[in-house]
């Protein structure tokens, strides 16, 4: 490819960049359903970039990057995945009523997160922990 090529698709990219961030400005956020506000407020108090956030729901990232800016509706199978992946409260994750997060979580659900989270990690640190999980084991056993 010249130069010249790789200049303009440059340019065209920068431009397209930058109308989508305008567009996005003159929206504001009040453009943006409630519900898919509360969606990103999950990922953020979780900590969790788009890409992690939608790998622990099996859902490709642009999916959760359009739920997010208003372009993709909230469904009722993503607030139900949401609640189940995360313990959210879904009264609070609907209506903005309660805390975020569910007061209980049941056994099933805390060892599926943690499983989760496992799988996310990188091998390195997958067997750092379960190097820990083997010392906190002998510990219990003395």
């Amino acid at each position: 490819m010249n130069k010249s090529i790789e200049y303009h698709i440059c340019i065209d990219f920068f431009l397209i960049i930058k109308c989508t961030f305008a567009n996005l400005l003159s929206m504001g956020t009040a453009a943006i359903p409630d519900l898919n506000k509360r969606i990103c407020k999950i990922r953020t108090t979780l900590g969790l970039p788009q890409a992690k956030f939608s790998s622990i729901l099996s859902l490709s990232s642009s999916y959760i990057a359009g739920v997010e800016t208003g372009r993709i509706p909230v469904n009722e199978r993503l607030i139900k995945l949401v609640c189940s992946s995360f313990n959210v409260n879904e009264s609070w994750l609907r209506y903005g009523e309660g805390g975020i997060f569910s007061e209980t979580l049941p056994d099933d659900t805390r060892f599926k997160n943690l499983v989760n989270l496992v799988k996310g990690l990188p091998p390195k640190y997958q067997d750092f922990l379960f190097n820990v999980l083997d010392m906190l084991l002998k510990m219990k056993d003395k």
